[in-house]
């Protein structure tokens, strides 16, 4: 059931995380840095986690990801999709606790496009009486 690595994508606004995931010692490593390098805020770094923390995985596998395109919070949230789905290509049992806690469910807010005669997307222009 388990191959040598499993691999996933997660997605969160603009950001796409390809995610591996090997068995190791709990290693996690996002573009070549470790993830408390890349995701300098704990917010984001609990982000990150909380699919390993949920299944009590945390210290079973290593997770080497590369991230790219949106910010930093779209891709902590792309990174923990990814991993959801990759601890779910490796054990489908673990399925039902990941789909509770949400973290299987893409998230499919996006910035809504520029329109053409606005300045954004919904702003109007002033407007003037005389």
């Amino acid at each position: 059931m388990l191959n040598d690595v499993i691999a996933a994508t997660g997605r969160r606004k603009r950001a796409i995380a390809r995610v591996k995931l090997s068995l190791g010692q709990g290693i996690i490593t996002v573009n070549s840095k470790s993830f408390e390098e890349y995701f300098p805020r704990p917010q984001q770094q609990q982000i990150v986690r909380q699919p390993l923390e949920a299944t009590q995985t945390g210290s079973r596998f290593d997770v080497s990801v590369k991230a790219v395109g949106g910010g930093v919070a779209g891709q902590a949230g792309a990174v923990r999709h990814g991993i959801a789905r990759a601890l779910v290509a490796m054990d489908e049992t673990l399925k039902d606790t990941l789909r509770k806690a949400g973290f299987l469910t893409r998230d499919p807010r996006e910035k809504e496009s520029k329109k053409y005669g606005r300045k954004r997307a919904r702003k109007r222009f002033q407007y003037s009486k005389r």
